[in-house]
């Protein structure tokens, strides 16, 4: 079982984070925006999942007006009230779409926001504490994403994008883990060798 060591990394890692100075977290989201956006398949990609930041993550926000600016349709995780570790899909159409939401995060809101039951996001920002080499993430505990990426019916291009503290040499890794394809720091691009 190699959950303390997790847990033990979570702490450590959310509170490097949490701490990073305002400056430097919008400094380097820039970087890392301008990174993915340098990505035709991410450019051009006619739905994409994002997610929203919360607690000194990569700041993704602006991603929402470049994509509504090209039309394309963008997906965002929803954590379903009454039924833990289960998130699903919705399009937002404009920031009224979003509000409160789980576990102090904004979110889609049901009543306005367009629930999407089969999505087929061409990328998926996937968000992390850590990644390491291999692309394996150490997520926040939840088992969200590890639930519903096998729930996909398409191949989407997986990335995680990180500050350079979260890139790790190694996490521990459990059979259900799937790794990200490629890595964005603040100063590069990692694509992740194929096992």
């Amino acid at each position: 079982m190699q959950e303390p060591s997790k847990n033990h990394l979570r702490i450590a890692l959310r509170r490097q984070r949490q701490n990073l100075p305002p400056d430097l977290v919008r400094e380097d989201s820039a970087r890392i925006r301008d990174h993915l956006l340098s990505l035709d398949s991410f450019r051009e990609a006619k739905s994409v999942m994002l997610y929203l930041p919360a607690r000194g993550e990569v700041d993704t926000w602006p991603l929402l007006d470049h994509f509504w600016t090209q039309g394309s349709e963008i997906l965002l995780p929803r954590c379903c009230e009454n039924a833990p570790g289960i998130m699903e899909a919705y399009a937002v159409a404009s920031r009224e779409d979003l509000g409160p939401g789980c576990f102090g995060l904004v979110e889609p809101q049901a009543m306005r926001a367009r629930k999407v039951p089969t999505p087929e996001p061409e990328v998926i920002l996937v968000p992390a504490l850590a990644f390491d080499r291999r692309g394996y993430r150490l997520g926040f505990g939840g088992g969200y994403y590890d639930r519903f990426l096998p729930t996909l019916a398409c191949s989407p291009l997986l990335i995680g994008p990180a500050y350079a503290f979260q890139i790790l040499k190694s996490i521990p890794v459990e059979p259900w883990d799937r790794p990200v394809e490629l890595l964005i720091t603040p100063d590069a691009l990692l694509h992740v060798p194929m096992e």
